[in-house]
Order: structure tokens, then C-alpha cells, then sequence
């Protein structure tokens, strides 16, 4: 089991890097995650991520990339709802990625 050190805190992470308590997620926390991962956030990671956590607040789960892409377009529009877009700002996998940062579960159908 691995921890990350936010403001003083420990915080539990999974074999994979993703957060054991939903409920230890922060902003500060997310900019730990991301760092972790190479990324800074900006403002369009924040829309993303505030959408994923609205997502999984209304169906208790983290969505695929499909479904993700779609629900995108919906909360942030058409121009945001797709695959390049959300490649930009999560490389590789912007699902799985997108929901690490989010404190969210690993999407189901993710490697």
C-alpha cells in the first residue's frame, strides 16, 4: 500500500494509485495525484474533474471512455465532449486518469 503526503496528511492510495477513501479528496489532493502523474492542472482539468465527481455523485460510479465522452459534451459542451480534447488533458487513458485525480473508483473497464 502506498500513501501521498497532502498538507501534513497521509493519505491511502490502492495498488494502482487511486485514493481508498472517495472521501479524502481535496483540490489538494488532485494536485498531488496529478503531480504524480506529470500533469499540472488548469482550469479545463478542473471542469472535467468537477464533472466526473458530479457523474459518479448521480450514478456511484466512474465512467468509461464513452460514456465519459458523452457526459462531457452534455455538462460542458459539444466542443469539450470528445475523445482529443480529453486526450489533451489526460494522456493515455483520460478515463482512468481523469477519475484518479477526481479521488474517484478505477473505471471498471479499465486496465
Amino acid at each position: 500500500m502506498t500513501a501521498l503526503l497532502v498538507d501534513g496528511r497521509s493519505i491511502e492510495l490502492d495498488k494502482d494509485g487511486f485514493l481508498r477513501d472517495l472521501d479524502d479528496w481535496s483540490e489538494a489532493v488532485a494536485e498531488a495525484l496529478a503531480a504524480s502523474e506529470g500533469l499540472t492542472l488548469t482550469p479545463e482539468h478542473y471542469d472535467v474533474i468537477h464533472a466526473l465527481r458530479r457523474f459518479h455523485a448521480q450514478y456511484q460510479l466512474s465512467p468509461a471512455m464513452r460514456p465519459l465522452v458523452k457526459y462531457i459534451g452534455q455538462e460542458l459542451g459539444a466542443d469539450k465532449g470528445n475523445s482529443m480534447y480529453l486526450l489533451k488533458l489526460f494522456p493515455g487513458s483520460p478515463a482512468k486518469l481523469a477519475s484518479k485525480i477526481a479521488g474517484l473508483p478505477k473505471p471498471d473497464n479499465c486496465l
